[in-house]
């Protein structure tokens, strides 16, 4: 198949809706498929390495008002429109619902080519709406209402879990389906732990070390992941402490815990030596769809607590493979952090059975899942499909070593600024 990929983040930016992409492009690339990926610009960040198994389309694009740290794309209809007439992609999957997925929503469903897309976030529940005060509901809803419609113009909307499929369903989304998550087991591995990083952290070898990622702006309850450490450390103050990530909340973090390390962002592979080095993850986020950390930490061996939601629900089992507690208990959470402090021989034990349990869920598995949904998605009349026409725009083939005839697959390290001829 032909597939386009549309979002708003991907690599270089470093977060779950961005390596999820990655990795799901890499693999359908890897199937034989030809896969473009449509993403803003991001030249404030070093460059990521050039992909041989799929291109990607830089796209125009502007900082979103009040996050610098985040870009969003231009609407884009007429270039979707002008690219993908006659030979464009057989399905389009939208990953994020901003200005540019939803302008390739309505461009697709102009030239009947059928469309998916991705639910990740709560945007309806996020902190943004509550600064409007008494307007506060409205706000909710419109932004819901907004999420709905758009989603609902795609022949499937994908989520992450069946908590979120239920959830979903009850606010009107139509048409629902599951794209879950697999880890990367061979990266996340307890075999990674490194010793000097841990001294680096002024932890021995028997020290329980306590560690998060995530990006750090308001509304990630990092206040409240800082108060269930403070419990640790109280209860054992032989305990360390990890933030990985960054942020517009960074600076007053170093200021407001200034015993804690701060790693800024780390690449994959930065990230995997990290997690493996630590003994505990706490989670302390609200309004998830899923949360991959919580996965990584787990194939890392990690002692896992977290809220009852989202990929905790799914994967974790109190007192078998880590701890869940009641959604949005910040004290239920301390506690279980103390316990996981004070406790050896559990961390062991649960870090072991956690690592156990993410052997199990690869991403061969999950992108096999996807890539019959999406054949299935291609062969979807549109109810509203309108005619193609014109000259086709197209994909440049190439054979790739080890696959059998000519494969329409991405050029290595294909990087397009688009033009008229030159993606599909």
């Amino acid at each position: 198949m032909r597939i386009a990929i549309v979002t708003e983040t991907f690599p270089p930016e470093i977060n779950g809706i961005a390596v999820t992409f990655d990795r799901i492009a890499t693999e359908l690339g890897r199937r034989g498929h030809s896969v473009v990926v449509y993403r803003p610009a991001r030249d404030d960040l070093p460059a990521a390495s050039a992909h041989p198994d799929y291109a990607e389309a830089i796209m125009p694009g502007m900082p979103l008002p009040g996050r610098a740290d985040l870009r969003i794309g231009w609407p884009a209809g007429a270039m979707f429109r002008r690219w993908w007439h006659g030979g464009g992609p057989d399905v389009v999957h939208v990953a994020t619902p901003g200005p540019l997925g939803a302008s390739a929503i309505g461009a697709a469903r102009a030239l009947g080519i059928p469309v998916t897309s991705s639910f990740h976030a709560r945007f309806h529940h996020c902190a943004l709406h509550r600064r409007f005060g008494v307007l506060a509901k409205l706000s909710r809803r419109l932004v819901l209402a907004w999420l709905r419609r758009t989603h609902n113009r795609t022949v499937r909307t994908f989520v992450s879990t069946e908590e979120v499929r239920a959830e979903l369903a009850r606010l009107g989304f139509r048409n629902l389906g599951i794209l879950s998550r697999g880890v990367d087991t061979r990266l996340f591995d307890p075999g990674r732990r490194c010793e000097t990083l841990r001294k680096s952290w002024g932890a021995g070898p028997d020290d329980p070390v306590a560690i998060c990622a995530g990006r750090l702006v308001a509304g990630r309850n990092q206040e409240g992941l800082a108060a269930a450490w403070l419990a640790m450390q109280q209860a054992n103050p032989r305990c360390r402490f990890v933030i990985v990530g960054d942020g517009p909340m960074r600076a007053a973090f170093e200021r407001g815990y200034p015993g804690f390390v701060f790693t800024g962002y780390l690449s994959r592979e930065e990230l995997a030596r990290h997690f493996a080095s630590a003994d505990i993850y706490l989670h302390a986020t609200l309004g998830e769809t899923f949360g991959n950390v919580v996965i990584e930490a787990m194939a890392s061996g990690l002692a896992v607590a977290g809220f009852d939601y989202a990929a905790a629900r799914k994967y974790v089992s109190t007192g078998k493979n880590g701890i869940i507690v009641p959604y949005g208990a910040g004290a239920a959470l301390a506690d279980a952090g103390v316990w996981l402090a004070t406790d050896a021989r559990l961390r062991r034990q649960l870090g072991r059975a956690a690592r156990a349990t993410m052997e199990e869920h690869s991403w061969d598995t999950v992108i096999g899942r996807f890539e019959s949904d999406l054949h299935a998605a291609a062969g979807m009349p549109l109810r509203d499909a309108g005619r193609r026409h014109g000259s086709p725009v197209l994909f440049p083939p190439v054979r790739v070593a080890g696959m059998a005839g000519a494969q329409r697959v991405p050029q290595p390290a294909s990087r397009l600024r688009p033009g008229p001829r030159n993606l599909f």
